[in-house]
């Protein structure tokens, strides 16, 4: 197709082969490829410093239509093309003899509809990442890679990479003003090739090289290159999930989460690497289905320069890492949870950004996705850069990326990493460091305005799915629904009552009378927000020590503790997370280079507290009592709640039927209690459907035998009692026969 009819004029052709071999033409289309000129002549121009010489061929036969003259000694060529066809075939010679044939990527108009005008400022952000990015496709019969880039500042952008020896002057993309987005199609790429931006910024200063904001794939170690992926290559098997997940994620739905990061729940034996995603598929989800839990939470696993941020400062938001393989291999795991009927939840990082070279920051020469100022713009603590949520188009293209991991990777949930850095604007910041709103306030008013449409654009487009927020302050409503005044997530990590049942565990059972409020307080909250109990990778790092370690007593102790309090968890109110190891015992600090320690199993109490978390996901996901109200008020009453003299409590928990019952006594100290009366809701007998103390799990087997009958002995505003024998140091769960 021929490019629109410019001609330069004779004053200007010289300065204008000058700028094209000087790679600073801004608007190369306007030169290079066929161009009708004067008396109906078609004129073909093209660059080429590395050859010779260059001929047109024609596409169809390969015959020699033209040799093409050098009108510039930098490399630039330039022949009338005989006929009225524009579909012929450059031929090049170089220097040592080679003969290279090739398709003129100027010669192809530009693949981009009037839509992509609106892609980045207006809400096209469903599509964006179909539009922006790197994807191979056929354009009048050439196959070959579409390239394009938002870069709205920039002077010139061109395609760097393995196919053009990464010299900036060869393929200077199409500008597209309304825009500000950069387009080109290269004939005859495929998937695999390695490619960077090379961008003149506004002032005329030369970036450094900028990897594509929308690659789908990025180079291994995390060497900067994007990589040329198809996105539209594998074929899911996981139908029956996806037509009933709807179910697996509701407040009503049992929800027992393993948090994993990938690049050490286990190494490999052979070579001490890191497990790929497709071993991951083969190892973690048998073991994870066999330990009953629902969901697997991945660490970021977005592309991350630094291993060590764990994936918390991700530079490839659309490209999982390489360090465990392709994103097909990804998606190889989340189909085989979906098998197996595991969903996968992934930690998800937009609240910042590290300011690596080659990344976001100054992407055109300006402060593009960033905010210009340091005091919205960077954070102090992790030395980061921050999303200005304020500008549409930075806004869309977070948007497209949560619904691209949904759409793309059929992922079940996205957990919001950092969300109360995105909702106040004197985050971490002393005063003087931050910038108040236009009311004076601290709130990120375009931080909340940003994080409600995320969450109304999720639920809208992927009802089926949900997101969590990692939020840790009293901002109200964040799990409630944006026509509420909420936030519109589905789930809230409660942060308060993880801080304050840990603070109560490192306690010495003889000093804990003196901190029990540590253990009822979050139920005055416990059903302001739908929350998730996280005991995450956050609590056994940075001199916190393991959670088997932060508990008290001999090594006896330290394991019943650990057994009653998980207990306590699975059945408080809330959706719940562990982190990895924790099932078992880890007994050192979780260390993202090595793997966790599975030879602990070979001691009987690991492997005993490994048993106890199996049974007690079986038993939370068995009984709706456990599960179904676990949002809802009218699921939870105290039995007793004042027993701070014994460290003990006692509670009921409801489900939506009337018969749906569990009583659940944890006792926190090392002392029998024999004739511990409690008061239930009918009579008859009550089973004993775990027992933390059991010898299975390591305990001592201090119990009630399995059955206790109900007297008719009103107690705690009950009609009947239950006179239970409490274990030391253990949680006790029964239900009604």
């Amino acid at each position: 197709m021929l490019q629109q009819p410019i001609e330069p004029a004779p004053s200007d052709a010289g300065a204008a082969a000058d700028a094209i071999v000087d790679g600073v033409h801004g608007d190369p289309f306007a030169v290079l490829g066929p161009h009708r000129v004067g008396g109906g002549r078609v004129v073909v121009r093209s660059f080429q410093p590395a050859a010779d010489q260059v001929h047109l061929v024609d596409a169809a036969d390969g015959r020699v239509l033209a040799a093409m003259d050098r009108i510039h000694p930098g490399g630039l060529f330039a022949a009338d093309l005989p006929g009225r066809s524009d579909r012929y075939r450059l031929r090049l010679r170089h220097a040592d003899g080679r003969t290279v044939e090739t398709d003129d990527p100027y010669r192809f108009p530009s693949t981009l509809g009037h839509h992509c005008h609106h892609l980045m400022s207006e809400d096209g952000h469903r599509r964006l990442y179909r539009t922006l990015g790197a994807h191979p496709m056929t354009v009048d019969g050439v196959a070959g890679v579409r390239f394009a880039v938002w870069a709205p500042n920039a002077r010139r952008v061109s395609l760097v990479g393995d196919f053009n020896d990464w010299d900036g002057r060869r393929h200077v993309m199409r500008r597209h003003p309304q825009s500000g987005v950069w387009e080109m199609f290269l004939p005859g790429l495929t998937a695999g090739h390695f490619y960077k931006y090379e961008i003149i910024g506004a002032d005329g200063a030369l970036l450094p090289l900028k990897a594509d904001p929308v690659a789908f794939a990025m180079e291994q170690p995390s060497g900067g290159a994007s990589v040329v992926c198809d996105l539209n290559g594998y074929r899911w098997s996981d139908h029956d999930w996806m037509a009933r997940r709807a179910a697996t994620c509701g407040r009503d739905a049992p929800m027992t989460i393993y948090e994993v990061h990938a690049g050490s729940w286990r190494r490999d034996e052979a070579t001490g690497r890191p497990l790929t995603y497709r071993q991951l598929a083969d190892r973690l989800i048998p073991y994870v289905a066999d330990m009953g839990f629902t969901h697997i939470e991945l660490l970021p696993v977005s592309e991350h320069p630094f291993y060590g941020s764990w994936g918390y400062q991700p530079l490839g938001l659309f490209a999982p890492t390489s360090r465990y393989g392709t994103p097909d291999d990804l998606r190889h795991f989340v189909d085989r949870c979906h098998q197996a009927g595991i969903g996968v939840i992934l930690d998800w990082v937009v609240s910042h950004f590290p300011d690596d070279a080659h990344g976001l920051a100054r992407f055109d020469g300006t402060h593009l996705y960033e905010h210009a100022d340091p005091r919205q713009g960077r954070h102090a603590d992790w030395d980061t850069l921050i999303y200005n949520y304020g500008r549409a188009e930075v806004a869309n293209y977070l948007i497209a990326n949560a619904l691209f991991w949904l759409d793309e990777f059929h992922i079940d949930g996205l957990r919001v990493d950092a969300v109360a850095s995105i909702l106040y604007l004197d985050y971490s910041r002393e005063d003087g460091d931050w910038v108040p709103n236009a009311h004076g306030g601290n709130e990120n008013l375009d931080g909340v305005a940003f994080l409600k449409r995320l969450n109304e654009t999720v639920y809208a487009h992927r009802p089926d799915t949900f997101t969590v927020a990692e939020e840790s302050t009293a901002w109200p409503m964040v799990s409630r629904p944006t026509y509420l005044g909420g936030l519109g997530f589905g789930y809230k990590w409660n942060m308060g009552w993880m801080n304050d049942t840990l603070r109560y565990m490192r306690h010495d059972p003889v000093h804990r009378k003196h901190h029990h409020d540590d253990l009822t307080f979050g139920l005055l909250y416990a059903f302001s927000e739908n929350f998730v109990l996280p005991l995450s990778h956050d609590e056994v790092v940075h001199a916190k020590g393991s959670l088997l370690d932060r508990m008290p007593g001999d090594r006896w102790q330290r394991f019943a503790n650990l057994r009653a309090y998980l207990a306590l968890m699975a059945a408080y109110p809330g959706k719940k997370l562990l982190f990895m190891g924790g099932e078992f015992g880890q007994e050192r600090e979780w260390d993202h280079e090595t793997g966790l320690d599975w030879h602990l199993l070979d001691d009987p109490p690991h492997a005993g507290l490994q048993a106890l978390v199996r049974d007690l996901n079986r038993l939370y996901r068995a009984l709706p009592a456990l599960h179904a109200r676990d949002c809802e008020a009218d699921g939870f009453r105290w039995i007793d709640c004042h027993d701070h003299q014994q460290s003990v409590v006692a509670f009921l928990r409801q489900g939506g039927e009337p018969g749906d019952l569990a009583v659940v006594v944890c006792n926190f100290t090392p002392v029998v209690r024999h004739g511990y009366r409690i008061g239930v809701p009918r009579g008859g007998r009550w089973r004993e459907r775990l027992n933390t103390d059991s010898t299975f799990y390591g305990g001592g087997d201090v119990g009630n035998g399995g059955l206790v009958a109900a007297g008719a002995t009103p107690s705690h505003g009950f009609d009947h009692c239950l006179d239970l024998t409490l274990p030391p140091l253990g949680t006790l769960v029964l239900e009604p026969t």
